[in-house]
């Protein structure tokens, strides 16, 4: 938040005071303690461990609007209901540190936020262009709440998903893809913008600077989501584009990657030009590329990667710092076959670069009902590992209603475990290398809980 605050907090104080009033001006990692637990003791959940607590750390969740997975909870909500899920949800983030939200704000070429370009989203309110009762404005709504709490927000765009079924999908009459059907292609049963034309790169830059302009936001996040995921027998329509427009390149295969390398660095440009505290990050598929593929790629046996299906070149994002932040779904576990936890973490942190590197975590799969079951043991394990990796910042969870339904118990695990302790925002020092002054009027007051220090 650029914005000057005034706190009253209270907070729970074991072991040194250090950990809130360490001054340090150019901190970009923290330094990791000496003592660490063996990672191979993690045999069970109730053998919960003593874990390295970091004085900074990007804790965060995804909240997910597309089809309702996380919030709203169904279509036609009114807005008191609404407002009281969301609460629910952070309240939960709250109880377990977590100092970070990542909502979905465009989830299909429709908005969360009050707009002039794109039309009220269908999961909000069950027919897209329909606003919300009461004027209310979720987006403006999510950001207070999050503040509040001393959370950053960081708005989750879809850039390029515009129709999420063409069959079942509820289409505004003034849709961009009515408006402008020239700028879409068909894939399976969706319709995307097409990056390689021009025009549907600087609307896109428009839809998101519409929001950093009008939102005080900390973030703007894009997920894996660019060309479409590979469908086996389906050929993506854009061979009169690359004709038109891609004289410079010897394939198409090359042009598609240089459509979304010409998007990243643009957004990139037009959001530190209009503010510049305002972080970008991107949370790409955890394969780069194979070694089987390239010999600068990982170790695993992806069925797709983003190089080769999504056309995204991570690796090249990261060479030319383009993003504040890379969060790679390393959904995979430390037993995988193909998708190595442990082989996926390692090349990213060998090829991470001078910015902050964070982890995602698949925690859907604690649910008991889904066939790749995890257990909270491999998650305490991964974070663990995480935490070990020097050039490591946080870790971000996927997704809010595990939190709400809180499978396997897992929030008691956290809460004794890794997060026992909150953690403060990483600082992103090239983008403001200047620590916050010292606090005044400083009182420290002995309670039952510990002590209670309030300032100004």
């Amino acid at each position: 938040m650029n914005k000057t605050h005034f706190f009253a907090v209270t907070i729970i104080l074991i072991g040194a005071m250090g950990f809130m009033f360490s001054p340090n001006k150019n901190v970009a990692h923290l330094e990791k303690t000496k003592t660490r637990t063996s990672i191979n003791s993690l045999t069970s959940k109730e053998k919960i461990v003593q874990f390295n607590h970091p004085k900074r750390e990007f804790r965060s969740a995804w909240i997910t609007t597309f089809s309702n997975l996380d919030w709203p909870s169904k279509r036609g909500l009114n807005s008191t209901e609404q407002k009281n899920e969301f609460i629910n949800i952070i309240n939960q983030f709250e109880k377990n540190s977590i100092n970070s939200v990542i909502a979905q704000v465009r989830a299909s070429s429709d908005a969360f936020y009050n707009s002039k370009i794109s039309p009220w989203s269908e999961w909000l309110t069950g027919k897209q262009g329909q606003a919300p009762d009461n004027n209310f404005d979720p987006l403006k709504f999510m950001l207070e709440e999050c503040h509040n709490r001393n959370m950053e927000f960081h708005a989750w765009f879809n850039p390029f998903r515009a129709v999420s079924h063409t069959k079942f999908s509820s289409i505004y009459k003034n849709h961009i893809t009515n408006k402008k059907p020239e700028w879409f292609f068909k894939y399976g049963n969706s319709k995307y913008y097409n990056p390689g034309i021009p025009e549907v790169r600087e609307y896109i830059i428009q839809v998101v600077l519409e929001v950093v302009k009008n939102y005080d936001i900390d973030g703007i996040h894009f997920d894996d989501y660019f060309y479409p995921y590979t469908i086996k027998g389906e050929i993506i329509p854009d061979s009169k584009q690359f004709e038109k427009y891609g004289k410079e390149y010897s394939n198409i295969h090359d042009w598609r990657r240089g459509n979304i390398n010409t998007l990243i660095r643009e957004i990139s440009i037009a959001i530190k030009k209009t503010k510049r505290h305002v972080k970008f990050g991107i949370s790409p598929l955890a394969v780069w590329r194979n070694k089987t593929q390239d010999k600068l790629g990982s170790e695993t046996a992806s069925g797709q990667s983003s190089y080769d299906n999504l056309y995204c070149d991570t690796k090249l994002w990261i060479e030319e710092d383009l993003v504040d932040y890379m969060a790679p779904q390393l959904y995979g576990s430390t037993k995988n076959k193909y998708a190595n936890y442990h082989n996926l973490i390692d090349w990213w942190t060998k090829n991470n670069y001078n910015h902050h590197l964070y982890v995602g975590h698949a925690i859907y799969k604690l649910d008991i009902q889904n066939r790749r079951t995890i257990g909270t043991d491999e998650l305490i394990k991964q974070v663990e590992i995480s935490r070990m990796k020097k050039n490591i910042n946080g870790n971000i969870y996927f997704r809010a209603q595990a939190f709400v339904k809180n499978h396997q118990n897992f929030q008691n695990v956290l809460n004794k475990s890794i997060y026992k302790f909150p953690a403060l925002i990483p600082a992103m020092t090239w983008i403001d290398s200047i620590s916050p002054s010292p606090p005044i009027k400083l009182k420290a007051k002995n309670k039952e809980y510990g002590i209670s220090l309030k300032w100004k």
